[in-house]
């Protein structure tokens, strides 16, 4: 069966423009919320995360699910009111609680407080950061996302031509913006938040979406020199078609790995793996009916430029 990408053109772009719209929506309605277009962790805001547990080893310390009502109060007089409180669990005896920063004699005091009202509680994780050091991971992160698309616009440039530069950068925003806005519905629907490895996983999806267009371009770029006098879009339809098995096995057995460590790698890699399955996709739907179309719709423009000009000069 021939894929025919260039007839359905106007659905792929469709389908895309849907998606990143979603996006772009929950973006807008986060930055309304919370003054950023996701909602940024720890790494990012600074404070400090205390993640605790009620020890049921305790007569009776478990009998009731933690009331959030009851920590926001604890929360109050300890002058922390504007913390985020979450209850996790099956059964609601775990609490997860994002603060400002707290020094050692303010957790010991906080802690305190939620023993004499809520219960005895472990704690299995105590995260902090600087404000200064979060905006310093920010900054270093968008930073390293715009170094490499620099890098990858001069590399296409020189080994192709200058518009499969282009439209390669377009597929690859294309990629960073719908695991960004899937992100943002997340964070909406689910409290979901990105940290520094959502920063590493879009670098990872930029480099993976890259290389399948290129194989793409790659192979347009010899067609149009064994066949030059087919049309545009006919080169491209084949070229797809003579690379589409490997691109999908390609990322057919990337994403086995990562769906693993989604469901089984921890809390931890979690959010991480799921970004990496949602850009991995991006980037495979965008090599096949963003960049390629593209390059094709912009050729033939160009084409139709040139024969008119060629018309009105003779």
């Amino acid at each position: 069966m021939k894929l025919e990408v260039i007839k359905q053109r106007s659905l792929w772009w469709s389908i895309s423009a849907v998606v990143l719209l979603a996006g772009i929506i929950a973006m807008v309605i986060n930055w309304q919320q919370i003054n950023a277009p996701l909602r940024p962790s720890l790494d990012f805001v600074g404070g400090t995360r205390l993640q605790l547990e009620l020890d049921c080893t305790q007569p009776n310390n478990c009998d009731q699910p933690i009331d959030p009502a009851i920590v926001r109060a604890v929360m109050e007089t300890q002058g922390l009111a504007g913390s985020s409180i979450q209850v996790v669990g099956t059964e609601e005896h775990a609490l997860t609680i994002r603060t400002s920063t707290l020094d050692v004699d303010q957790r010991t005091k906080l802690l305190a407080a939620l023993t004499q009202k809520v219960g005895t509680f472990t704690t299995s994780q105590i995260d902090s950061v600087g404000a200064t050091l979060g905006r310093q991971i920010f900054t270093s992160g968008l930073l390293a996302l715009l170094v490499s698309f620099a890098g990858i616009m001069g590399y296409l440039s020189l080994r192709f031509q200058f518009d499969y530069a282009v439209f390669a950068i377009v597929a690859l925003l294309h990629d960073v913006l719908i695991t960004s806005g899937i992100f943002a519905i997340l964070g909406l629907l689910l409290g979901v938040e990105v940290d520094s490895l959502f920063i590493v996983a879009l670098l990872t999806i930029v480099g993976f979406s890259v290389n399948d267009t290129v194989v793409i371009y790659d192979r347009i770029r010899e067609t149009i020199k064994l066949d030059g006098d087919r049309s545009i879009d006919e080169i491209v339809d084949t070229a797809v078609n003579q690379t589409l098995s490997r691109s999908l096995n390609t990322t057919l057995t990337t994403l086995f790995p990562l769906t693993a460590i989604f469901f089984l790698g921890g809390e931890t890699l979690k959010y991480f793996a799921l970004a990496l399955i949602i850009g991995f996709i991006a980037g495979a739907y965008s090599s096949i009916f963003i960049a390629s179309t593209s390059l094709a719709w912009w050729r033939r423009r160009a084409e139709k430029s040139s024969n008119r000009v060629e018309i009105s000069n003779s």
